[in-house]
């Protein structure tokens, strides 16, 4: 398959994935540090907005793949469910209520950096609808708070943390910046940019060779090394990327590993249908590189991206519970995103 799209049965598709799993209590894994008895109620009640989708971020996944919807196809019949939803979901007082429980002491580190990523990355979406949808202005200043909270406590993090996480899992850095870069932008947060930009050139800026044959880990969704490449391409122009991309990019056979779909063989297994998503974020990383790339390499960039969403897309509609609560939220990123938003 050489050529995909999104198409309007494929964006009904996700949209009822989404719209089904925000509102899906259980099975729900529990993150959540105890600080004596008694403290821990049914996720609904500590999280009234994300209680759904398996686990937080992917709740918050599914809320931005909807809003993603909204603006990408507004005129699909599913819109007005949709619409109805995310009015339900993104009332001031639950937020308000989300937000609360990122200030206990004991939440410090809840969700970092994942989570947090991933709710910039859905105000970044809200504030971009909002401009010419007043219904959407209106969720975008109801998640503001916890947005603002996150991105402040993103900067006091990263401006900190002397080392980055490569592993291609929740804690990867690299895609934490990607996806905050989107919401610096958006909100037009300098502080955040300037953040990021120092950040990624200390964390990266002088790596060589990576060794892709040490990918992917047996449970990993993200390429560390075409993540870090992503960043990277978002932190610099295009030259100096092409100079950095020279010195950082693996060896012909081992470019290989990343050009090439893996196999997943249990997709019943929480952990090894990770892989699925590898599959779907690899796609997502071939389109950001884009033109970027070497000329000799871009084609092979096309191939892989439409490969690697063959190889996964199905899953992310009509496979297991533990990969339909979150890959058609990397499958609509690998089909539109772009470096701009």
């Amino acid at each position: 398959m050489t050529h995909m799209h999104l198409d309007d049965a494929t964006a009904e598709r996700f949209a009822h994935v989404a719209l089904e799993n925000i509102v899906r209590q259980y099975p729900y894994k529990v993150d959540h540090m105890m600080v004596e008895a008694g403290d821990l109620s049914e996720p609904a009640d500590m999280h009234p907005v994300f209680y759904g989708s398996y686990d937080w971020h992917s709740s918050v996944h599914m809320h931005w793949l909807l809003v993603r919807m909204l603006a990408l196809r507004p005129t699909l019949p599913i819109t007005g469910r949709i619409r109805e939803m995310l009015d339900a979901q993104l009332r001031p007082e639950a937020i308000a209520t989300e937000l609360a429980y990122f200030q206990r002491p004991s939440s410090r580190t809840f969700e970092r950096p994942y989570g947090w990523a991933w709710m910039l990355r859905l105000q970044a979406e809200l504030g971009t609808l909002a401009t010419r949808d007043n219904q959407a202005a209106a969720w975008a200043a109801a998640c503001a708070p916890l947005a603002d909270c996150l991105a402040q406590r993103l900067i006091d993090y990263i401006d900190v943390a002397d080392f980055p996480i490569r592993s291609g899992t929740h804690f990867n850095s690299a895609f934490a910046l990607v996806m905050a870069l989107f919401y610096a932008r958006t909100d037009q947060h300098p502080a955040l940019r300037k953040s990021i930009v120092r950040r990624a050139h200390r964390w990266f800026g002088h790596d060589r060779r990576y060794p892709a044959r040490y990918e992917p880990g047996g449970d990993e969704f993200l390429s560390g090394g075409l993540v870090e490449a992503v960043l990277m391409r978002q932190v610099m122009d295009d030259c100096a990327f092409g100079d950095w991309w020279e010195m950082f990019s693996p060896g012909q056979s081992e470019l290989a590993t990343w050009l090439t779909p893996v196999t997943v063989t249990d997709r019943t297994d929480p952990k090894m249908s990770h892989l699925d998503g590898l599959n779907l974020s690899r796609a997502w990383c071939w389109r950001l590189l884009g033109s970027a790339l070497p000329s000799a390499l871009q084609p092979l960039a096309v191939r892989a991206w439409s490969d690697h969403l063959e190889a996964s897309l199905p899953q992310a509609i009509d496979g297991q519970y533990v990969a339909t609560h979150w890959l058609a939220t990397f499958a609509l990123l690998a089909l539109t995103d772009t470096v701009g938003g």
